[in-house]
C-alpha cells in the first residue's frame, strides 16, 4: 500500500494487550521506518480497550519505553484509549490533568452529543473526530469550537481528526470528503479501498458514468474496475467541490433506476 498509493499517514490499532501491541507495533513502526517517506507521521487507536486512566498511562508508558526515541517524533495523536462508559467522566480528567507528558489525546466513539467535545476539552482531552454519520453540522459546530480555541491558546493545540466507517463512492465517500474539505481535515482517514474492489459492488454503467464525471479522482484497474486514483498519499477532490453532493445527477439517476 505504501508503495502503490504513495501513503506517508498510517493509523496504528492497540489491542490493550501490551505484549501484543509491543510486537505489533515494533513491527509496524520498522516498515514504515524501511518504506515510509521520512515525513510520515501516524495516529494510534485505542479503539476503547482500557477501563482505567492509569492502566492506559501504565500501557502507554511500557509502550513507548520498549520502540525507538523517534517513535514518538512521528506521533499526531491517540485516539479514544478509553472505553465511552468512562470516557467522559471527571475521573478520567482528572488523571489527564495529572499526567503531564500525556500525549494528545482525542475522543471519537465518546462523541455522541453536541456538547461532548465541550465536556472532553475541560477534561483535558485535545480533540475529536469527524465522520458525517455524527452529524454534518455537528461536525461544524465543532470544528468551530476547536478553532475558537486554537485562536485563543495562540497555537495548534487542539485538533479535528478525520475518520472513516469504510465508506465508497460514487455517494457516502464523495459526501464525506466535501465535508472534511469544508472543515480543513486535510489528514483523513479512508479505508473502503481497502475492504471493496474499487466500485465492483455497483454496475458497469454506475462506474463508467463515476470515472467520466470524476477522472481526476478515479482511474481503473486492469479487470476495467473503477477505483479510487490515489497518488503520493492523495486524493484529488477539487470536482466534488464544485459540485453541491459531491456528485452529479446522473449518478443518483444511474442508481435509483
Amino acid at each position: 500500500c505504501i508503495g502503490f498509493y504513495g501513503l506517508k499517514h498510517f493509523k496504528i490499532k492497540i489491542c490493550g494487550n501490551l505484549d501484543t501491541d509491543i510486537v505489533r507495533t515494533k513491527s509496524i513502526f520498522t516498515v514504515l521506518e524501511q518504506q515510509a517517506p521520512n515525513d510520515y507521521a501516524f495516529t494510534l487507536d485505542g479503539n476503547e480497550q482500557f477501563l482505567d486512566a492509569n492502566q492506559f498511562r501504565l500501557h502507554w508508558n511500557e509502550l513507548t519505553n520498549n520502540l525507538p526515541d523517534s517513535f514518538l517524533d512521528h506521533l499526531l495523536f491517540v485516539e479514544q484509549p478509553f472505553h465511552r462508559d468512562i470516557a467522559l467522566s471527571e475521573s478520567i480528567g482528572e488523571a489527564l490533568r495529572d499526567w503531564k507528558d500525556a500525549p494528545p489525546i482525542i475522543i471519537d466513539e465518546s462523541d455522541g452529543d453536541l456538547d461532548s467535545l465541550a465536556t472532553a476539552i475541560a477534561l483535558g482531552y485535545k480533540g475529536t473526530s469527524h465522520k458525517n454519520c455524527k452529524g454534518v453540522f455537528k461536525g461544524i459546530i465543532n470544528r468551530s469550537t476547536i478553532n475558537s480555541l486554537n485562536r485563543k491558546s495562540g497555537a495548534q493545540e487542539f485538533l479535528m481528526s478525520g475518520e472513516d466507517l469504510a465508506n465508497i463512492g460514487p455517494i457516502a465517500n464523495h459526501q464525506d470528503l466535501v465535508v472534511q474539505a469544508a472543515l480543513g481535515n486535510e489528514s483523513v482517514e479512508r479505508n473502503g479501498h481497502h475492504y471493496f474492489s474499487g466500485l465492483s459492488v455497483f454496475d458497469q454503467a454506475i462506474q463508467d458514468d463515476t470515472l467520466a464525471s470524476f477522472p481526476d479522482m478515479y482511474t481503473q484497474n486492469p479487470e476495467g474496475v473503477t477505483r479510487l486514483d490515489i497518488r503520493n498519499g492523495q486524493l484529488s477532490v477539487e470536482e466534488l467541490n464544485d459540485l453541491p453532493f459531491g456528485t452529479r445527477d446522473s449518478i443518483f439517476n444511474l442508481i435509483n433506476s
